[in-house]
């Protein structure tokens, strides 16, 4: 099967905004798409990135900005001549049709000769590897069946390009794996080009070739997986890429390239990002899995902690554990501790990020100043 890839090199998103009432829920959003790239638009629920899939495809008109395939501007557009594929959360599947006339669905409804819907449709069921089931109906599949007959309905159309509004949400942990693999295989083997929404850290950066890190409608970070997976520009993006330990410190004066900073009578030093300089209030972030138990021979950032829960995750163990004054450390070791046990705990400098606090905007703290998660703006349109 062929694409319509090639219809466009680029699509550009330029100041791409949204309004409901006296809300932006999106707010001059600037992206460049390569055609055969997957994007991912990431962030937590009322961050903005349905709305931006939903302004892509059609669904809503746009309140400023503009939408361009190469020289084309598209956003004045109706859905339909946008030439767009869509996969939704839902599926949207006719339920008194088959598996083969759900697919074939749109290409009729284009008034194609029947030979090549015939022909069309049995590759799309062929790709998504549903031979067996192709005669029956939407509910006599699973969950990760009826997707595939989503993304089949989707791709059959040879779209230039593919949208994906979490199409895995309503899939178990096993089909949601399996799913994954699948949409990345189509991906490459087709040569789409996908925009895909989700929430999922872990789902963002196994599947996208870049990320897109909303929050409250404004884009934070455009990168990489391995740039945002290492190396967030804010303590924002840290937050929802997986740093579960968010500290309010106070920073301190700097050791060369690093920084020192302290709270609760611990002193730590680590990896400014930002501007930071001696005496300011800064967010420290570090992922749980950088967290060393009695690592022998630390001699820097340890720190005495006693371990209060443990989960069992298979090799490794996750345990929260909480020092003297309070503060608690969240720590993914493949050690076997137990509640009650007395550890000390290192952290590597390089893998302790510093982040400047936002001035009046901290992290949500618990009992002691630690972060329990990032403050969400109420009201938003995912």
């Amino acid at each position: 099967m062929t694409t319509g890839t090639q219809a466009f090199s680029q699509l550009r998103l330029e100041g791409v905004s949204r309004r409901f009432g006296s809300q932006d829920a999106l707010s001059d959003l600037d992206l460049t798409i390569e055609a055969g790239e997957f994007i991912a638009l990431l962030g937590p629920s009322g961050c903005g990135k349905s709305t931006a899939l939903n302004c892509l495809a059609g669904l809503l008109p746009l309140t400023g900005g503009s939408i361009w395939q190469d020289e084309r501007r598209i956003d004045t557009l109706p859905p339909e001549r946008r030439g767009f594929g869509m996969v939704f959360q839902n599926y949207a599947l006719f339920p008194h049709m088959s598996v083969r006339a759900n697919i074939a669905f749109g290409l009729r409804m284009r008034r194609l000769p029947k030979d090549e819907i015939r022909g069309r449709t049995e590759e799309a069921v062929r790709l998504v590897r549903l031979e067996e089931h192709a005669n029956k109906l939407p509910g006599q599949l699973s969950g990760g069946q009826q997707q595939r007959v989503a993304i089949a309905r989707a791709v059959v159309l040879e779209p230039s390009l593919v949208l994906m509004d979490e199409p895995l949400s309503n899939l178990d942990a096993k089909l949601r794996l399996e799913m994954r693999t699948e949409i990345r295989r189509l991906h490459q083997s087709l040569g789409l080009t996908t925009v895909y929404v989700t929430h999922d850290q872990e789902e963002a950066l196994s599947l996208a070739d870049r990320l897109v890190v909303l929050r409250a409608g404004r884009v934070q970070q455009v990168g990489s997986p391995q740039e945002l997976h290492t190396r967030p520009v804010n303590w924002h993006v840290a937050d929802f890429m997986g740093f579960r330990n968010l500290w309010p410190m106070r920073s301190q004066a700097s050791p060369e390239d690093l920084i020192a900073v302290e709270a609760d009578g611990i002193r730590l030093v680590g990896d400014p990002v930002g501007p930071v300089a001696p005496g300011d209030e800064v967010i420290v972030a570090v992922r749980p899995e950088d967290v060393r138990v009695d690592e022998p021979g630390a001699t820097t950032n340890t720190f005495a902690a006693e371990i209060e829960v443990v989960e069992y995750q298979g090799r490794e163990l996750a345990a929260e554990a909480r020092t003297a004054a309070g503060l608690r450390v969240h720590v993914r070791t493949d050690k076997r501790v137990a509640p009650g046990d007395r550890v000390t705990l290192s952290i590597p400098a390089q893998r302790l990020l510093v982040f400047p606090s936002d001035s009046d905007e901290r992290p949500a703290t618990g009992p002691a100043g630690q972060a329990d998660a990032m403050v969400e703006e109420p009201g938003l349109v995912g």
